[in-house]
């Protein structure tokens, strides 16, 4: 996959999540969202906030030098806990204007500097190119978390194939008790483990199961928290 593929499909993933907040109101943003303790405007400000955090991990790989203070997890803490209340008007453009900036960052990012490594916060480094995967996830997954219609059946047949590949070996090396995971929609299957069950299902019910947003069988395992470090890691 080309970097500018991965452009493009993280802006039609920005475009249906934004299509997601048509009509939100204020009393809508205030609302519960599919996450525990959180609301719809604590949804929005996360997704906002971590656009911020990609595009200064591009801007850092591009030039070679900090463009100003990294955001650390208190610092994230509290501009989720302060930007949750803001109007849905607020919050909506708050995000459009992220996801705008991030693109920017990624349409300067010379050919030479995509493999450059860079560092999550939770500490495991990463090619920067990588950082489109995540911002792409990021939409598709909290754009169900919304709570406002969209299901796992609405993911895109090329996220979900891409996210169980990434998922896959990150539960191999976890030892998931999993001998093999079947997305009998898209013709693809994915080996975990020597022992345990082979679990088929359409790709997105998968998904949905390993991300932790859908429950579809309760004799399947319970995957561990989800997304886990690429396995193997890059450093």
């Amino acid at each position: 996959m080309s970097h500018k593929i991965d452009i493009d499909r993280i802006r039609a993933a920005a475009t249906r999540f934004d299509a997601a907040l048509a009509g939100l109101t204020d009393a809508d943003a205030r609302a519960d969202s599919a996450l525990a303790g959180w609301s719809r405007g604590h949804v929005i400000t996360h997704v906002a906030r971590s656009a911020d955090v990609y595009r200064w991990l591009l801007a850092l790989a591009r030039t070679g030098s900090e463009p100003g203070p990294r955001a650390d997890g208190p610092a994230l803490a509290r501009a989720l806990a302060e930007g949750a209340g803001r109007p849905a008007a607020e919050l909506v453009a708050d995000l459009r204007g992220s996801t705008e900036r991030l693109f920017a960052e990624a349409e300067l990012m010379p050919a030479d500097r995509w493999d450059t490594p860079v560092t999550a916060l939770a500490g495991w480094q990463h090619p920067a190119w990588f950082t489109l995967r995540r911002c792409w996830r990021e939409l598709e997954t909290h754009r169900l978390d919304l709570a406002l219609g969209p299901t796992t059946a609405d993911w895109p047949a090329d996220y979900v194939a891409w996210a169980l590949d990434e998922t896959a070996p990150a539960l191999t090396a976890r030892a998931f008790p999993v001998a093999r995971i079947e997305a009998t929609d898209l013709g693809r299957s994915w080996e975990l483990h020597g022992e345990g069950p082979v679990i088929a299902a359409p790709g997105h019910l998968l998904l949905g199961w390993l991300a932790g947003r859908t429950v579809p069988d309760g004799r399947w395992p319970t995957p561990p928290a989800w997304p886990q470090p690429p396995a193997p890691g890059w450093g």
